[in-house]
């Protein structure tokens, strides 16, 4: 089975990312953790990083950084469906209790 390209993510790093990327290095984030916060491929951050793109972009200043990685995407994701489950579980509650609650005045 020949292997197919991802669908690009149409993804760009802008003038102010690239700051923030140049200062997120300078603090000692590894390239992965950076490309990961931008959701792009780790070429493009070693293209910061090596002075291919952006070279005229100065460092963000550490105030302006997000906090450091590792960023735990996965971890985000499994938390929405859990919290998803609890909002429907929330509604089913409701609905099934609706007839015996108080009428709102």
């Amino acid at each position: 089975m020949p292997r197919t390209r991802a669908t690009p993510s149409g993804i760009r790093l802008t003038t102010a990312d690239a700051a923030v990327v140049k200062g997120m290095l300078n603090r000692g984030d590894r390239q992965h953790d950076v490309a990961s916060y931008f959701g792009v491929n780790g070429g493009r951050i070693a293209d910061i990083a090596s002075g291919k793109t952006f070279v005229e972009v100065s460092p963000a200043a550490p105030a302006n950084l997000p906090p450091p990685g590792p960023y735990p995407v996965k971890e985000i994701v499994e938390a929405r469906q859990a919290l998803d489950q609890v909002f429907v579980a929330i509604a089913h509650a409701e609905r099934t209790l609706r007839p015996f609650l108080p009428k709102p005045a």
